[in-house]
């Protein structure tokens, strides 16, 4: 049984957590004037293709089906208000779990309101929570699965980190690496006790837990589509990232190579995407499906070429990509239309009127929702949190200094001794990875930074304020003051 907490003990916990009640309460406010105003969720152009693939269970070749399987299990409902309902759930989550964390490791009160408050009071994080696509669930997903795996010293809590990151590799592909990386963290950390030396028990749980799920996957995929993975799209993708820097005279390819060059200079160039989704791009120009696995072959191929004869050149390209989400300003990028869906707007969105989106529309309507899903703007709550949106985000050179910062306090608070692997490497790491990969492999995106941000400022806070080498406390948990067993 819990032990009851005296009235003077429960006022006391209130005050001890006062700051973050207030930012958690704002951000409840924010999520709810934007359910208010847009109604029932806001659209995007994946959205159609999970809809379809959670309506008909299927691996779909360029987006694996997490998402879809998400929209599934609420598809009882028939309410798409439901799903962004639980989707600013999750992000309220969260923002709790990286307040608890920081605290959990006995870092100052204001360092875990301050890492939780991007998450919770973010307008663009609240507009994404409103889209109806996979990025809050992979970001609950990924901070829960660091958060277990940073709390943990058994294999059965290693485990469930690699539940987690299993289900967030099957929600977004960039989840995939992030496997291998924790569970190299769970093998070379040391823990506090005496600087005793973790076992590799930890680790190989993690692997396997994560790896069962996703060969799973895979093997669906695998029966579906006659070829092995979780999706087909990786050669396409990584050719549209070599399209902006590959020069064919530098490159000599061969003649079935040759065909999906572009004479116009690497500079004049559209962006990556354009390669993947313009049909008069030379890859989808081709005869067949784009996506087909010819096509994904040969995509792939020429981008390993050129990738191998301009090492610096596309080093600079990624370089250049990642770039872009640290500056102060959000200039438009790739495109206005895609800028566009991340903003609220004033005027009810309409659909695109491509194939694929016209069969997620007719599905939406007729057997998710039951009745209409266009995007209803209701004011006045519409305007107050257009209002909000105008002012109120995190600007990228913030979240650069962010990630600066931690190494940087690690590197002025280190001791002889310390550990091998202290409590902000893993947060810290997975931020970078996420911001990385996607610059290295498609393209930068601003939605794509989003989910790496609760990690980074977790990191941030664990390394300035947190236990300092050789001082973490013997067994992690949440504060003693909200922890009560009978």
């Amino acid at each position: 049984m819990l032990r009851r907490i005296p009235a003077a003990g429960r006022v006391t916990r209130v005050r001890r957590h006062l700051a973050f009640l207030v930012v958690l309460s704002l951000g409840v406010a924010l999520r709810a004037g934007a359910m208010l105003g847009y109604r029932p969720a806001l659209w995007f152009p994946d959205t159609y293709t999970y809809v379809v693939t959670a309506l008909r269970p299927r691996p779909d070749l360029v987006r694996p089906a997490g998402y879809p399987m998400f929209l599934r299990l609420l598809e009882p409902f028939h309410d798409f208000a439901v799903v962004v309902l639980v989707q600013h759930v999750l992000g309220l989550a969260t923002g709790v779990m990286i307040y608890a964390a920081v605290r959990r490791w006995r870092a100052a009160t204001w360092a875990g309101v301050a890492a939780s408050a991007p998450v919770l009071l973010d307008a663009y994080q609240v507009q994404l929570e409103h889209l109806l696509v996979s990025d809050t669930l992979f970001m609950f997903l990924l901070v829960t699965a660091v958060y277990v795996a940073t709390g943990t010293r058994t294999w059965r809590g290693a485990a469930a980190a690699g539940l987690l990151l299993a289900a967030a590799a099957v929600t977004r592909t960039v989840g995939l690496p992030l496997i291998v990386l924790v569970a190299l963290w769970l093998a070379f950390r040391r823990l506090p006790r005496r600087g005793a030396r973790g076992t590799l028990w930890p680790a190989a749980a993690c692997l396997a837990a994560a790896l069962v799920p996703v060969g799973a996957y895979a093997a669906w995929f695998s029966a579906t589509h006659h070829r092995f993975g979780i999706v087909g799209a990786n050669g396409v993708f990584l050719y549209g990232r070599a399209m902006s820097f590959a020069d064919c005279a530098v490159m000599r390819p061969p003649p079935d190579l040759a065909v999906l060059c572009d004479d116009t200079p690497p500079e004049a160039r559209p962006p990556s995407q354009a390669y993947v989704w313009d049909p008069g791009a030379p890859l989808p120009s081709l005869p067949g499906i784009t996506f087909a696995e010819s096509s994904d072959r040969l995509a792939g191929r020429f981008a390993m070429l050129a990738l191998r004869s301009q090492p610096l050149d596309y080093a600079a390209s990624v370089l250049g990509e990642l770039a872009r989400g640290f500056v102060w300003g959000r200039p438009v990028y790739p495109d206005r239309v895609t800028y566009d869906y991340y903003e609220f707007p004033a005027q009810p969105p309409s659909h695109p009127a491509r194939t694929p989106a016209i069969l997620g529309l007719t599905l939406a309507t007729r057997d998710y929702q039951r009745g209409s899903v266009d995007t209803r703007v209701v004011e006045p709550y519409a305007g107050w949190t257009r209002a909000y949106q105008d002012v109120a985000r995190l600007p990228g050179t913030v979240l650069l200094v962010v990630l600066l910062a931690a190494p940087a306090a690690a590197v002025v608070r280190r001791r002889r001794g310390g550990p091998v692997a202290a409590p902000w490497t893993l947060p810290w790491i997975t931020a970078v990875v996420l911001l990385v990969l996607p610059a290295a492999t498609a393209e930068f995106d601003y939605r794509y930074v989003l989910p790496a941000v609760p990690l980074a400022f977790l990191a941030a806070a664990l390394a300035l304020t947190g236990p300092s080498a050789g001082r973490a406390t013997e067994k992690p948990s949440l504060p003693a003051d909200s922890m009560h067993n009978g």
